[in-house]
This record gives structure tokens, C-alpha cells and sequence, in this order.
């Protein structure tokens, strides 16, 4: 039961519905189903956009979706509905999210009027050194540590899962795990969109016989249409849901991942070396999701609220919207619009590399990253008739200075994997979460625990392996138990009453920020329907040479030749980032939205929609 099968376009046709970007979706089109169904009564209806009371879910996956909606159905809040989306994301796209990962949980309380963070992103083993990822002095090939135990940090979802529950939710994690669990046993509908994925890592999930058990059934492909079922993970979720996470991180689920990364199960006949790591039970034991203040920003009179360190989202979306806040972009042409846009976060990139890391291990500058003061002295480097040399070098946000004062050398941008999953989840009573969650690569680590039906994630390879300048300060280095720099940037937007406007995330890597930044100024400056705002051709600058472009913007010929006639560069990028949103619209009702094509479509739902 998952999306709708052949539903995936070229990109010629990717490009033409993505240019046109004016007229939403009506709400007429909208529908969700009476419950989560099962594997023998088909997929639930796939829509970019459904409007309704008692509730929203978007998600990448229509089983998903459908997971929060019954749960929302049967009485629980927007928070258990955000974890038993998760989970089912857990099966049918294990290799984005799952438990063997960590994530960013963002949650606006209705009764309060506040936001609450938590971080649970994978932490180093307590034993790790800046010499991580070094071998006789130089940096590891990036391919060898992706693919290896070491690169695998303490998972995080798990406790994000429990803190959240916790503190905000309704229902205990074991209900909330049933439909997931009832997923993963009954199985769902292969599609391309995971035929593809699993093509692309096959030669990665060959070397360990675990993972080609569970993803190459019979030695193959998955074939789309057809079900896919894993029991493994269903017995997992139930031992998960009967004996907490402590199952993990103090039980028998938790000896399975340490000895699984300390000693990767490698086939012996594929003469691959799997570099071991250094995860122990004593990691496991001391890890703990973070309860975080948010970052907060002000923008058009809007306070936008976010993830802020170890995530550099939040600081690094809220300081490119202070930077565009002098700009009228609701009047710009799409030539200066881009341009301002390409710009701020061209300038916001070389901030966040020198100043953001793990709070725990730097002293970061989030308050004043996020000051006004600070992005007018950063905001006054741009010129209408001219693009900034990348690698900009960064202010310093303690000092602003005058306009171009350097805070440090310039550093090129470290490299980031792109893939994750987002939700988007709200309840009747107005409450609403933001959450994404991640494994680092397409696949992670490409490392199943045995008989436990879940990928470990390769999450420590978003540290710096090096420092990108030797002269430069770099606040991303590994150390013991410290939190790698993460791009996840899931964020609620407040009116000045304090009361939810929109909400939105996506996966992508260091695109994540660009991506929720652009989406944000097409919905709020540009007037775009968010159904359009998240399907509008995307851009994507961070503090390179050049500016990735999809091809709905890449392909528009007259854009792109006045652009590169001020001096930007540009490459193709088939595909940005896979948002999801939700937004509320007067008398109790939500709109949710998700993408109409990047990765198959999205799925939106409502618990009872309107027509």
C-alpha cells in the first residue's frame, strides 16, 4: 500500500508542471481515506493538496499520511500523528528515515501559543576524536566511510519518539506504532520511486547479505506493483511499542546495533572492507534527545521559529530572511527576486560554515546570527548589477561592523548527503508539528541489523572529515558524543497573535535550507498557494561557484541569460528537496500540501475534507 505506480514523469514534463506555478489546486480535488487501510483493499488516494477539519497530515508517502490520519481519527494530537507517520515512513521509506537514524521535531503548542524544539540528531561515540575520519594524516575517501560502521552514529529517532510523547502527546508509543507495525507485516505496493532507490544503491546492499535478504527478495529488484513486506520491522515496532525505547537503548534491540557496526556483516565473496566503528552500549545508555529553545526570527511581521544548533537551519533560513527583509519581493521582477534570493544565501552559507556547530563543543553566535543588525551588514554586500565570488568569507554576527567586514577567511562549503523525509502534521485543536528525520544517504550506511528489519545510518559523515580551510576555525569537526552539523530545517511560521500560519520542512541535505527559504518567500512574498509555493522550481546557492537550477528554471532561457548576464553560473539539478507543508485557513479548517512530482508526488490529507 503505498504511491499511486507509474505516476513518475521525465523531466521534460517535470520541467513544464513545475513553470507553471499560479493557479493552486482547488480544494474539490482534495480527499483522504476513512483509515489507514489494509495491504488487500490498494493504496490509499495520493494528492499534492486536501483541505479539512479535524486535523492534517503531508508526507512524501500516502501510507504514511494515512498512518497520522488514523491516528488523528481515533483521538490523538498532531504529536501522535507526527510519530506514527514517522514510523510508517520507517517502512516504506527505510531509506530516508527509520529508527536507525535521528531527526528534528518542531511542535507549536495551541493552549500555550509556543513553539518547542527537540533534537535528536545522531551523536559520535563518547571515544571519537577530530581524528575520526583520518587515516595516516589524510581525510578517508568519502565513499569508504559512508559505507562503513563508522560512519554510523548513536540513533536518535527512538528518544525523539519517547521525549515528544512524553511531553506533548496523548497516546503511548505502542499505539502509536500499530499502524506501522500493521505496515510493515502486511507489506505495501512497490513503486518506481523505490525500485529506483533500491537500483541505485544494489551494489552497496550486495555486500552485506543482510540488507540483499531484506531489499533484493530472491536476489532481485523489487518489481514494481509488487508487495513488499517486512517483518522483521514489525516485530521490532512491537517489542519497541511493549518495552519502550529503553529496548535500544538498554535492551536487546541496542546489542544487535552495536555489534552490528563494530563488525559490519560483510559477504566475505565480495572483498569488500567495511571499516568497523566505535559505537558502544555505553553510548547508547548516555544518549538523550535535546529539549531545545527554538530559533526565532521576525520576517514581514511573521515570527518564524525553527530549529536552531546543532542545526544550522534555523540560523541559516532566519539570517537569509533578515537579509531579504529590505527587499520588496513581492514586487520584484523574477530576474531580481532570484538574484536577491541566490544572494542572501549565498551570504547566510558563508556565515553558517565558520560559526555553527553542536552547542555542546562552540560557542555559537545564535542570537546574534539571527539579529537584524548583523544581516544589514551582511545584506548591504549585495548589488543589483553584480554577483558576489564564492567562497564568500564570513562576518562575524558578535561584531557586524561596517558593510563587508570579514569575521575570517573565506572557506568553501563541506559536503552534506541529500537525503531525508519531512512530515508535517496538525490536530482540531491546533496543534502543530514539523519534523524531519533522516539516515544521511540514499540507504544510510547501506548496513541492516540482522532479523531487526532497519538500515543504521551513516549520519557522522556530515562532520568535516577536515578542516575546508586549515586557516580557518571549523566548527564541525567530530568529538566524543558530539552532534554532527545538520541542514534540517523544519519551521512554523506565527502571526503576531501568536497563531499558526503555516508550517513546512523538506529533506535535501545543505539544500533543505534553501529549499524551506524559497518556499517561504514564494508563499508569503510572491503570493503562491502553498500547494505552488512547494512546487515551483527551485534554486539552490551555498557558497559555491555556481547555482544549482532544476530544470523549470534551468530551461527558461530568458531568466537564466539575464541572470548570467549580472554574472551567476549555473548547473542542472534534476531534483531539489521534497517539501511538505500545512497551513491554517479560517473556521478550524488546514490546508495540506506536498509536492505534485519530486519523488513520485506527496500525499496530503485531512481527517474529514471539504468540497
Amino acid at each position: 500500500m503505498r504511491r499511486s505506480v507509474g505516476r513518475n514523469l521525465s523531466l521534460c514534463a517535470v520541467a513544464a508542471s513545475m513553470v507553471a506555478v499560479g493557479a493552486a489546486v482547488p480544494p474539490s480535488s482534495a480527499s483522504a481515506p476513512s483509515s489507514a487501510p489494509s495491504a488487500s483493499s490498494g493504496a490509499p488516494a495520493k494528492v499534492p493538496v486536501a483541505v479539512g477539519y479535524g486535523g492534517a497530515v503531508a508526507s512524501v508517502d500516502a501510507d504514511a499520511s494515512a498512518a497520522g490520519i488514523e491516528v488523528l481519527r481515533d483521538g490523538g494530537n498532531a504529536v501522535d500523528a507526527a510519530v506514527a507517520t514517522a514510523a510508517a515512513l520507517g517502512v516504506t521509506e527505510p531509506y530516508s528515515s527509520g529508527i536507525g537514524g535521528g531527526g528534528y521535531f518542531v511542535y507549536y503548542d495551541a493552549k500555550s501559543r509556543k513553539v518547542h524544539t527537540i533534537d535528536g540528531r545522531e551523536t559520535a561515540p563518547l571515544t571519537a576524536g577530530s581524528d575520526l575520519f583520518l587515516e595516516n594524516g589524510k581525510p578517508l575517501a568519502f565513499s569508504d566511510a559512508v559505507t562503513s560502521g563508522l560512519g554510523v552514529g548513536t540513533p536518535g529517532t527512538p528518544a525523539t519518539w519517547r521525549s515528544a510523547l512524553d511531553a506533548w502527546g496523548s497516546k503511548r508509543l505502542g499505539s502509536v506504532l500499530k499502524p506501522a507495525e500493521r505496515l510493515a507485516r502486511d507489506g505495501f505496493t512497490v513503486d518506481d520511486t523505490f525500485r529506483s532507490q533500491t537500483a541505485a544503491n544494489e551494489a552497496r546492499f550486495r555486500k552485506f547479505p543482510d540488507t540483499a535478504k531484506l531489499f533484493l527478495p530472491g536476489g532481485e529488484l523489487p518489481v514494481v506493483g509488487s508487495t513488499f513486506k517486512n517483518t522483521d520491522l514489525a516485530r521490532t515496532y512491537a517489542e519497541l511499542g511493549s518495552k519502550g525505547v529503553g529496548a535500544l537503548y538498554r535492551g536487546d534491540i541496542g546489542e544487535d546495533v552495536v555489534a552490528t557496526v563494530n563488525a559490519p556483516p560483510v559477504d566475505p565473496a565480495s572483498g569488500y572492507r567495511a571499516r568497523p566503528g566505535k559505537l558502544s552500549a555505553k553510548d547508547l545508555k548516555a544518549y538523550a534527545a535535546k529539549y531545545r529553545a527554538p530559533s526565532k526570527t521576525s520576517y514581514r511581521g511573521l515570527g518564524v521559529y525553527s530549529m536552531a544548533p546543532s542545526s544550522s537551519g534555523g540560523t541559516t533560513v532566519g539570517e537569509a530572511l533578515n537579509i531579504l527583509e529590505n527587499t520588496d519581493l513581492s514586487k520584484a521582477s523574477d530576474v531580481r527576486y532570484l538574484h536577491r534570493f541566490i544572494e542572501a544565501s549565498r551570504i547566510a552559507f558563508a556565515d553558517r560554515g565558520r560559526w555553527v556547530g553542536d552547542p555542546a563543543f562552540e560557542d555559537v553566535p545564535t542570537k546574534q546570527l539571527l539579529s537584524q543588525r548583523f544581516a544589514d551588514a551582511r545584506e548591504c554586500l549585495i548589488k543589483d548589477d553584480a554577483v558576489l565570488t564564492s567562497p564568500v568569507a564570513p562576518g562575524d554576527p558578535r561584531h557586524p561592523g561596517r558593510c563587508g567586514t570579514a569575521g575570517d577567511q573565506a572557506a568553501p562549503t563541506t559536503y552534506e548527503g541529500e537525503n531525508t523525509t519531512h512530515l508535517t502534521a496538525a490536530d482540531k485543536w491546533g496543534n502543530v508539528v514539523a519534523y524531519t528525520l533522516t539516515i544521511e544517504s540514499t540507504g544510510g550506511s547501506g548496513i541492516t541489523v540482522p532479523d531487526r528489519g532497519f538500515l543504521l545510518n551513516n549520519e557522522l559523515t556530515d562532520f568535516s572529515f577536515a578542516p575546508a580551510n586549515p586557516a580557518v576555525h571549523d566548527p564541525n569537526l567530530p568529538g566524543p558524543g558530539k552532534r554532527p552539523r545538520s541542514s534540517i530545517s523544519p519551521t512554523i511560521v506565527l502571526d503576531k497573535a501568536g497563531r499558526p500560519v503555516v508550517a513546512l520542512g523538506s529533506p535535501g541535505g545543505a539544500t533543505i535550507i534553501t529549499t524551506v527559504l524559497q518556499t517561504l518567500t514564494g508563499f508569503l512574498d510572491r503570493g503562491l498557494p502553498l500547494v505552488d509555493a512547494i512546487a515551483a522550481p527551485r534554486a539552490s546557492q551555498r557558497n559555491a561557484a555556481q547555482t544549482e537550477l532544476e530544470p523549470g528554471l534551468y530551461d527558461n532561457s530568458a531568466l537564466r541569460t539575464a541572470l548570467e548576464g549580472i554574472g551567476h553560473s549555473f548547473k542542472l539539478n534534476p531534483e531539489i528537496g521534497a517539501a511538505t507543508g500545512v497551513q491554517r485557513l479560517p473556521d478550524g479548517k488546514w490546508l495540506a500540501a506536498a509536492e505534485k512530482v519530486r519523488r513520485g508526488g506527496g500525499s496530503a490529507m485531512v481527517v474529514s475534507p471539504t468540497r
